[in-house]
Parts: structure tokens; sequence; C-alpha cells
């Protein structure tokens, strides 16, 4: 009960005194995810999922909400899953799960505890393998070359940052429309330009953070192209091009205080501090590295604190003030050994080098200068200048493998299907001269019938011919016959007319008598 209530106040706090830094759809969102996580009849896969996103959204304003946001989540996730859910459910459960270890592990990061944060890292990998979670896993192979890079392991850092830039391009190439995949494309290629630049390649440093900032540009990330903006005055300022530096650095000053973006305000005021060193405005630039401080402490950000105080000490020494300069040189050395950050023990070790020799203390002064080439040289030596080159040859020949492949892929399918057309042209071609034989085998065996049929209606023509011709000859015997009956009988009755008295003569007779007997 104690720790719901813990996490109510920290909502409560956190949706009210930062409600000003968030924009209308992130104000949104966290009202909706508020709703569920204060609505009783919530669902665990709802509730888990609702914490871990109020994480990532209060993390830029207040990053002390995340770890017991990211711890609830986890509770309930692995609650959940000792009940052996559905297989749907079960998979939610496992990304909140993931998505929380990562939180986690960036917090970790950020106060400088990069093995518990490699720890957390690691856990959410093995989730993410588990549930083929592309997306997730690349995130963390991100945030793993982040924390590789800021031990100085170049080597594992670049094949980690490879291995999440390969998972995105492959997912942007399914989701073209999607900003997310776009948007992790241009985080890892600001990563990969910061270890150019670490190691003195500015070009590649440059090309790299073109591509991501049109990236950023392209779609509406400001956060992202503030980030760029910041980066490409780091480098103009290593080429000794301070106006078009502090351009770079002002720009991204102002895109990152609208947004309210404390660790992102004091990085450019680092900055812009030490081009004002440069430049020899002391008192502007300790203005610049005091603020810068403040607000690292603020966010509890370690390395951040590290590099400020560095700044800070730098000013002191420049100023004459050995003792304050001494102190915090040492105490940042002792935040930087604590966080394996070889590049700010570098610094640290070298600062101390010239306070030491100040002193007159020789022997410790070439104690710290040594820790300091040590430390350079882990960072940007030949070794790991080849490792990045290597390691970019390898993806770029990969890359360029899976292109081929899949024009190759492409270039067989393209052929089995002209294969494939062909065989059915073939089939089509033997099946129209099929049917065309049949046709003419049809058309021939009519022709053979009908000439069959005309052979027999010839012949019975013939036959009917020679029946008629004999009745005909017939007819005319018959008619000779009549004819010659006929005479016949036309002679008889005139040989009987000729031997027969006429009617009249009688009929005369018998009126004579008649007469006479009166």
């Amino acid at each position: 009960m104690k720790k719901l209530i813990n996490i109510s106040l920290i909502l409560f706090l956190s949706l009210n005194s930062f409600a000003q830094k968030f924009s209308a759809e992130e104000q949104l969102e966290l009202d909706k995810l508020n709703k569920i996580v204060t609505n009783k009849e919530s669902h665990d896969t709802a509730l888990a999922g609702a914490y871990l996103g109020l994480s990532e959204i209060l993390a830029a304003s207040n990053i002390d909400t995340v770890k017991p946001l990211c711890e609830k989540t986890k509770q309930i996730a692995e609650n959940a899953l000792i009940r052996n859910p559905s297989q749907q459910i079960k998979l939610s459960l496992y990304k909140s799960l993931a998505g929380a270890y990562n939180n986690i592990g960036f917090i970790h990061k950020n106060k400088g505890e990069n093995e518990e944060a490699l720890t957390n890292y690691l856990n959410g990998i093995k989730i993410q393998k588990l549930i083929n979670d592309k997306e997730g896993l690349a995130i963390s192979y991100n945030n793993i070359g982040v924390i590789f890079d800021n031990q100085g392991n170049i080597e594992q850092a670049i094949e980690s940052y490879h291995k999440s830039l390969k998972i995105r391009e492959e997912l942007n190439a399914e989701h073209p429309n999607d900003n997310g995949y776009k948007k992790g494309i241009a985080n890892t290629l600001v990563n990969i330009g910061f270890i150019y630049g670490h190691q003195g390649d500015n070009n590649k440093a440059i090309e790299n953070y073109q591509k991501s900032l049109t990236i950023y540009q392209e779609i509406n990330d400001k956060s992202g192209v503030a980030r760029c903006l910041n980066n490409l005055g780091y480098i103009y300022d290593e080429q000794n091009n301070k106006e078009l530096a502090l351009m770079y650095y002002e720009k991204s000053l102002k895109i990152r205080e609208e947004l309210g973006d404390k660790n992102g305000i004091a990085f450019c005021l680092n900055n812009i501090g030490s081009l004002y060193k440069d430049e020899t405005e002391i008192y502007k630039a300790e203005a610049c590295f005091t603020r810068s401080l403040q607000l690292y402490q603020e966010t509890g950000y370690t390395q951040g604190i590290t590099m400020s105080l560095l700044n800070i000490g730098g000013i002191y020494f420049t100023k004459g003030n050995i003792v304050k300069a001494k102190e915090i040189a040492l105490q940042s050395l002792e935040l930087a050994k604590k966080s394996s950050f070889p590049e700010y023990i570098s610094r640290a070790a070298f600062l101390l080098s010239q306070i030491f020799e100040k002193e007159n203390q020789g022997v410790k002064a070439l104690q710290m200068f040594k820790l300091h080439i040590q430390m350079r040289d882990s960072i940007s030596n030949e070794s790991t200048k080849r490792t990045t080159i290597q390691q970019q040859a390898k993806y770029e020949y990969e890359k360029q493998k899976a292109l081929d492949d899949a024009e190759h892929e492409k270039q067989l399918a393209i052929e089995q299907e002209a294969k494939a057309k062909q065989k059915i042209i073939s089939y089509a071609i033997a099946g129209g001269l099929v049917l065309v034989i049949l046709f003419f085998g049809f058309v021939f065996n009519r022709l053979q019938v009908t000439k069959k049929q005309k052979n027999i209606i010839e012949a019975q023509k013939q036959e009917v011919e020679q029946q008629k011709e004999i009745v005909e000859k017939a007819h005319l015997l018959l008619e000779e016959k009549n004819s010659e009956i006929i005479a016949s009988i036309r002679y008889a009755k005139r040989i009987q007319d000729a031997l027969m008295t006429s009617q009249k003569y009688i009929d005369r007779n018998i009126n004579r008598l008649k007469n006479q007997s009166k």
C-alpha cells in the first residue's frame, strides 16, 4: 500500500509540477496513461504499459520518476507472467518488462553507474530476443553502444551501433511511413558521428551529423535537430571556426530551452563556455559552466556533472586559484573513475598534472600526465581508429551485400517469373497447337463425313435418277399401252356402233308403226 501511495504521489507531483513542460500531444497522452493507472479495473498489460509510458514521457522533465515507475512496471509484468497468461498477453508483458529494464539502465548510465546500466540493458536484450522484438533490440544495442563508448571500448561501441543501425534500416524499409524508425536511424548515426569526432575524423563526423540532421528535420524532431546542431558546433569549434561554432551552439540552445530539456541546455552551455574560455572571456565562460553544473545536479546526470566540474576547475586554474582548482579536479577525477569515463579521466588527470607541476610536485605531475596519455590513447589511438574504420567497412560491406543479395534475389525472381511466363507461353502454344490439331482433325473428320455423306447422297441421287428414269420409261410405256387400249376401245366402239341399229332409227320405226295402227 505504501508503494502505491508513493507512486501516486510521484505521478501527482510530476503531472502538476511539470505540466507546463509538455506539448499538447504529450499532455493528452499523460492524461490517458494516468486514467489507466488510477483505474482499479485496468488489466495488467494496460497497467504495465501505462507505467512504462509515463516513465518515458516524464524522463525529460523529472528524471527521478523514471526508476520507481519502471520498477512498478517490472512488478506488474513479473507477477502477471507467473500466472502463465495467453501468448498474446505474455508478449505484451514481456515488451513492457524489457522496456522497463532499458529505462532503468538509462538511469544508471546517467548516474555514471555503467556496469549496472549494462546489466539492465543485457536483461532487456534477453527478453527482446526471446520475443523477437526487433525495435526493442535496436534501442538496446544503441544504448549498449553508448556504455561501451563511455568506457572507451570503441570496438564494441561501434559494433553495437552498427547492429542497431542495421535493424533500424530493416524496420524502416518495412514501415517507410513510421517516423519512429527514421528517428532511430538518426539517433544511431549521431552516436557513430560522435565516435568519429572524438577520433579526429571530422569529415566523417560531419557526414553522419548531416545525415541525421536531415532525418530529424524531415520528421520534425526538435530534440534531435538540437542535438545535431550542437554536435556540428563542436566539430566547427575543433576546426577553430569559432563564429560558426557559436551560431550552431546558440541555435541548439534555443531549441532546448523551448523544450525544457535541462541536460540539453547544460550541454550547450558547457560548449559555449568552452568557446568563451578559448576566446579568453573567462567570466562569461565561468557563468556558463556554473549554470550548466546546476542543471546537471538537478537531473543527477553524473557524466554532465563531471564535465562541468572539469570546466570550472580549468577556470580556477586559469585565474590562478590553484587550491580551488585542485579540489575540483580531484572531485571530477573521482567521479570519472567511479563512472569509468576514460575521456574525463584523461582530462582530469591532465588538469591535475598541470596543478601538481605548479605546486612543484614533479612525481605526481608525471603520474597524472601518464594517466592522461593512457586514457587519451584508449579512446583515440590508431588501433581504435582502425577498429572504427574496419567496423564501418564491415557494416558497409554487409549492407551492400544485403542490397546485392536482395538485387540478386530480385533478379532471380524476375528470371523465374520470366521462365514461368515462358513456360506458360510454351504451354499455351502447345495447348494451342493441340487445339489447332484437334480442330483440323475435327474439320478433316467432318470433311470426310461430309464427303462420305455427299457420296451417299450422290449415289442416292443417281439411284433416284435411275429410278426416275425407270418410272418415266414405265410411264411412257404405260401411256403407250393406254393409248393402244384407248385406240382399241374406240375401234371396238366404232365396230359396235356399226353393228348396232341406231336409237333414232328404232324410235322412228316405232312411231311409224304406232301411226299405222291408228
